[in-house]
């Protein structure tokens, strides 16, 4: 191990220069914000890269969305060896407000010790990942490899959860590395084992046939904007609790717990402010649904008038964790936002997005696998976290391979702000994950053989 692990830090230089080439090419997957040929141009670059390491077959494949998913397979020297799919995307979300940034967003920089810059982590920082880890076995890969690196994860199509069913040999493995979460912390290794599934709906209240003079009106016109603003304080309780009609807000989480001050730094909670619900950080986080309000159609403070809103709307994003059916919780959230409206507002609910949550099993030959190659790689336990966020395409590995394991890991952690300005990552995790995952191939061989 300590040949593999030198080999891996004198890689390091090299994983910088290619996260510094991926990070130049601004692969937003929306034509309207960047020119599509900036992802063409990151699906070559992904290709060439995973040619020039015994990808032989490497080739794109398009999907139903557009994009193009990099595909490709490599054999290794034995026999009857397992198969292991690795997968990342190599789009990313947008820049938000270039002002925010303190570095180029699409320039690496490095500060304090992390390389900044829009998808440092999220999820180039993956796919220069697996290339150090291969680099580092060279030809001694122990397993059969394939491949999938997509171009549309961060804008929600699907293309590549439409491409999986359709194209099952393609990509079928025993084990799925599904590179795209992270540790616990920098130096706090773990799997991820539950994703909440999640329900998008905008609500909208309508109220009156047009706008009326506030002081004229005001009083007994009904208010659009009041009645909606009621509507979604019932959504929560006097502490936080995620409150609609018919959910489970009491369960608890079994897993690795996330410490309560760890927590308040990471999401950057203001001194004085409380954190929400009777539950602990996880319970709230991976055990319970949560209701955040995204956004709400209003006038502006500058430039308001004074007269009462007819109609208003807003949107929703429900999180649920495994073990609720996405269908449930949404006629949850409807019929609670209608019978929560007064004074006879009329009321619409237009659902934009459902996915289901996703539970990994744990007790197979590749979890333990990967458990020995964490300790290994990090001299410390692994741990089993949930996550927050949905990936639609783990639920699609899982149905079009019910006898694959799928293990959630990678090289972003909290403090890596990924999908917000300064995104960034810490170099020491994409070593550390590289010599995981290349220690998890061995090891998982072995298990096989």
């Amino acid at each position: 191990m300590a040949d593999l692990r030198q080999r891996i830090a004198n890689l390091m230089p090299v994983a910088r220069d290619e996260l510094a080439e991926l990070v130049a090419l601004r692969s937003v997957a929306d034509p309207r914000q960047y020119p599509a040929a900036e992802c063409e141009r990151t699906a070559q670059w992904v290709l060439e890269k995973f040619a020039d390491i015994g990808f032989t077959d490497a080739h794109l494949e398009e999907t139903a969305d557009g994009s193009m998913a990099v595909v490709g397979s490599r054999k290794s020297s034995g026999t009857a060896a397992p198969t292991v799919l690795l997968y990342a995307h190599y789009d990313v979300q947008p820049p938000l407000d270039d002002a925010a940034w303190r570095t180029p967003p699409f320039e690496l920089t490095e500060v304090d010790g992390r390389w900044y810059g829009r998808g440092a982590a999220d999820c180039k920082g993956n796919i220069v990942m697996h290339l150090a880890a291969l680099r580092a076995l060279g030809d001694e890969v122990p397993v059969d490899l394939r491949l999938v690196v997509e171009g549309s994860e961060e804008q929600g199509t699907g293309g590549l959860e439409a491409f999986v069913p359709e194209n099952a040999d393609l990509l079928r493995a025993d084990a799925i590395l599904v590179c795209d979460t992270g540790n616990a912390a920098v130096g706090r290794p773990a799997a991820t084992v539950s994703l909440r599934g999640m329900v998008n709906v905008v609500v909208t209240v309508e109220a009156l046939t047009s706008e009326i003079h506030s002081g004229m009106f005001g009083g007994p016109a009904p208010d659009a904007l009041a009645a909606l603003v009621a509507m979604l304080s019932s959504l929560r309780d006097a502490k936080g609790n995620t409150t609609i009609t018919g959910l489970d807000n009491t369960r608890t989480w079994s897993g690795a717990p996330y410490p309560t001050e760890q927590f308040t730094s990471d999401a950057g909670v203001l001194d004085g402010v409380s954190l929400l619900g009777d539950g602990s950080v996880s319970d709230m986080l991976w055990a319970r649904p949560a209701v955040t309000i995204l956004g709400i159609d209003c006038p502006p403070v500058v430039g308001s008038a004074a007269a009462v809103v007819p109609k208003t709307s807003a949107r929703l994003n429900l999180r649920i964790p495994p073990g609720l059916s996405p269908d449930v919780a949404q006629r949850a959230l409807i019929e609670h936002l209608k019978a929560a409206a007064p004074w006879g507002v009329h009321v619409t609910v237009e659902v934009e997005a459902t996915g289901a949550p996703f539970e990994a099993s744990t007790d197979g030959p590749a979890y333990r696998a990967m458990a020995t190659a964490m300790q290994e790689a990090y001299g410390r336990p692994m741990a089993s976290l949930g996550q927050g966020g949905s990936i639609p395409l783990c639920n699609v590995f899982e149905e079009t391979y019910p006898d694959a394991e799928l293990i959630l890991m990678g090289v972003e952690e909290p403090l890596a702000l990924i999908h917000a300005p300064n995104e960034s990552v810490d170099p020491t995790e994409i070593e550390g994950m590289a010599l995981t995952e290349a220690l998890f191939l061995q090891h998982y061989a072995s298990l096989n053989s």
